[in-house]
């Protein structure tokens, strides 16, 4: 068969590591960055006589998961032995979900490449605790055992596989990762492992309904690494169902610097970690005012609120998706907006432009931009209201990056103001034509489209000898009014 003879499945195993300050069983700390195996204790490690207690907050983040993705939220659920040996796992098994989850179906809309939205069902969302961390470049010949992650909080969110492309699978995480964001659960930090997935891919005749032997590529931390992985093993797959062979079911990693995956173990079914209920922990009950308190806290979601974007502020589409599509960047937009009296085209450009540009330049976050929302909305009105030109307030903009001071003392102390003077403005105007009578005449003589590339070189002369101050838009008028005589 081509390779336009075959379907691609993809499900994905998303990992989420939840915003907690302790572990979901015990008091010990969760902050990321501390030496080795100073964060585990003697709960985490498994020791004999000591006994989990479950993190509420943890909880109530899994609740607010499950809500905004429409799904079930049980009432009543387990929390299971997952027994399975690795050094990373000091206690031989990892508490999770098996049977009964804490939430249940549900689904997110991913948009395509040609702008249509596809709807992934999501078959679970449960609570389980982290593994430790295997080391392997610290030492000489020996690996090391970082215990510090054990016990640390996750959901694990699992979809159905109705994913159809490495792209479709990105697109995914991606709506994931800003939804976790949205509701304050998780940092969604890809590289401090917060936000991980796990990809089964399968290929099956075109057609078919019948699934495919699948294959599971673990540990993905970056959305460029999913989608190469995921790309790779499609056309391993393929190149091996072309010429008879059989794809064997197994756990494979991705190798970056080779950009292929290779065998990690043989896949193991749910039999083999012979899951059985936690004896050390109660099932979890869930009264219904404790899950109607939690939705009503929910905040606004990404979907909607692009929607509002859309209506309320006259945005277009894709200025909509991408100023909603992180919760911070969204309320400095609306911050801005509301201190520059409602301007949110000229807000939504300066944001999506210059600011955008300079927090890339110095790899910030919106959370760590010098320049506040009120900030920002001095220098756009004073845009706006034309004390200073487009070109001036960039110059602004720069210093404000460098400084505190407000808009309005920049300008006052460059002496950046627009001249806006009527009579001073017609004077600079009739110097450049009287200065310049071969363009203007070629002007006089050329068609309406020839006219534009004419008229710009006039006013780039007057716009340099008032050094940038002259009104664009007078500049503008007063040309045409008088070449036009």
């Amino acid at each position: 068969m081509r390779q336009g003879q075959w379907e691609t499945v993809i499900g994905l195993e998303i990992h989420v590591q939840l915003a907690t300050r302790s572990k979901l069983f015990s008091g010990a700390p969760t902050a990321f960055g501390a030496e080795p195996n100073v964060q585990a204790c003697a709960i985490d490690l498994g020791l004999p006589g000591v006994l989990p207690t479950i993190n509420g907050e943890a909880v109530k983040m899994a609740v607010k998961f499950g809500l905004a993705a429409g799904a079930t939220i049980a009432r009543h659920s387990v929390f299971a032995r997952k027994n399975y040996f690795y050094p990373d796992l000091p206690k031989g098994y990892q508490i999770s979900q098996y049977e009964l989850p804490i939430v249940s179906g549900g689904g997110i809309e991913i948009e395509l490449d040609d702008g249509a939205r596809k709807r992934i069902n999501l078959i679970r969302a449960h609570l389980e605790e982290d593994a430790g961390k295997s080391v392997h470049d610290a030492f000489q010949a020996m690996s090391g055992i970082d215990l510090n992650r054990a016990g640390t909080p996750l959901i694990e969110i699992v979809t159905a596989p109705d994913l159809r492309s490495a792209r479709e699978a990105v697109a995914c995480m991606r709506k994931v990762h800003t939804l976790i964001r949205y509701l304050g659960i998780s940092d969604g930090n890809m590289q401090e492992g917060s936000f991980r997935c796990d990809a089964n891919v399968s290929l099956r005749p075109a057609g078919s309904t019948t699934l495919g032997t699948r294959t599971e590529t673990k540990n993905l931390n970056s959305f460029r690494f999913t989608e190469l992985a995921i790309e790779h093993e499609i056309e391993r797959q393929r190149e091996l169902l072309e010429v008879g062979q059989a794809i064997t079911q197994e756990t494979r990693l991705y190798d970056p610097e080779r950009n292929e995956t290779r065998p990690m173990r043989s896949k193991e079914e749910a039999n083999d970690y012979r899951y059985f209920p936690d004896p050390d922990l109660l099932p979890l009950e869930l009264d219904p005012e404790t899950i109607e308190t939690i939705r009503r806290d929910l905040p606004e979601l990404p979907d909607a609120r692009c929607g509002r974007f859309l209506r309320d502020y006259g945005l277009s589409p894709a200025d909509s998706q991408q100023l909603a599509g992180a919760r911070e960047l969204a309320d400095y937009f609306e911050a801005a907006v509301a201190a520059a009296s409602g301007e949110a085209k000229l807000a939504a450009n300066w944001i999506m432009g210059e600011l955008t540009a300079a927090l890339n330049r110095n790899n910030l976050g919106i959370g760590q931009c010098p320049i506040d929302a009120a900030r920002l909305a001095g220098l756009i009105l004073r845009i706006r209201d034309r004390t200073i030109t487009g070109k001036a307030g960039k110059e602004v903009f720069d210093a404000m990056w460098e400084s505190d001071l407000e808009a309005d003392a920049i300008i006052e102390s460059r002496g950046l103001r627009q001249v806006t003077d009527t009579g001073e403005i017609a004077a600079m105007v009739a110097e450049t034509v009287a200065a310049n009578p071969a363009q203007a005449e070629q002007y006089r003589n050329s068609p309406a489209e020839k006219r534009v590339k004419l008229i710009g070189y006039f006013v780039g002369q007057v716009m340099k000898k008032s050094r940038g101050k002259a009104d664009p838009q007078q500049v503008n008028d007063l040309l045409r009014s008088l070449l036009e005589k």
